[in-house]
């Protein structure tokens, strides 16, 4: 059943930064996933690694092609399409899609960022974007869950330097907002998410837990929104699919990496 958020929910987010929906998928759906990600030799091959500041290593497949797989069939879902469309008010569109993990004990660290704080120079003209992080694993302070800055959206683009491999806010002046604005740690179990704009501060800890966190996140572009110069797959229309799509496109690919 495709999800429609409350006015209370849109309020939320657009005073908070972020909105935090649990169980948004069934157990079963989020188990496919898992599976087929840990068994699947295409994207273990295109996982970068990406270093924090001390050094720490994390990973990171990004993808900006929708293709017929899981993770592109994620990206349809009616339960994260049109709340995306009612938090950014209007049509939306696939910008990419990542798989970030922080395996036990040597995950790294991501520094404080903003997403538009790079996605800026790219060729976005207005912030009009938002992300959706789905917990596969789950999320923990021990294993370095998602934190944010409540509200910090609302102070707009913060300038963003190079930090280890990684990009990340002005530490001056995230040091100052961080005085006044609430730390949230994002914990949830694997099937909830979190809905989050584009200029909200973010960051995680090391993983130094015995527990791997895997996260998807799905990331969109309000369509009056395209970028001025070719830094992303091209606009198309985005598809929604149910749940049951997404199940058929998950059981095809079981067999293909081997581990029905």
């Amino acid at each position: 059943m495709s999800l429609v958020l409350t006015p209370a929910q849109i309020d939320a987010f657009h005073r908070d930064g972020y909105l935090i929906v649990p169980r948004l998928f069934s157990g079963p759906l989020v188990e496919m996933l898992l599976k087929i990600a840990r068994n699947d030799p295409v994207f273990v091959g295109k996982a970068g690694i990406m270093k924090d500041a001390k050094g720490g290593e994390s990973k990171i497949a990004i993808t900006m092609q929708l293709t017929r797989n899981i993770y592109g069939a994620f990206v349809h879902s009616d339960k994260i399409v049109p709340p995306t469309e009612q938090l950014l008010g209007g049509p939306v569109y696939h910008l990419h899609h990542k798989m970030m993990v922080k395996e036990p004990i040597v995950g790294g660290a991501w520094e404080w960022h903003q997403d538009y704080g790079y996605w800026y120079n790219d060729g976005f003209l207005a912030p009009d974007l938002a992300s959706c992080m789905i917990a596969v694993d789950r999320a923990s302070k021990a294993n370095g869950c998602l934190q944010v800055l409540k509200g910090s959206h609302l102070l707009g683009r913060i300038e963003h330097g190079r930090f280890g491999d990684q990009v990340g806010a002005n530490p001056e002046r995230v040091a100052e907002i961080a005085k006044r604005l609430e730390l949230v740690y994002v914990e949830m179990e694997p099937g909830s998410a979190v809905f989050f704009h584009c200029n909200t501060l973010h960051r995680s800890d090391p993983n130094t837990s015995p527990d791997p966190r895997w996260s998807l996140i799905c990331c969109y572009s309000k369509s009056s929104n395209q970028p001025y110069r070719p830094s992303h797959a091209p606009y198309a229309p985005l598809e929604v699919w149910d749940d049951q799509r997404i199940l058929e496109v998950a059981n095809e690919q079981l067999a293909s990496v081997g581990a029905a």
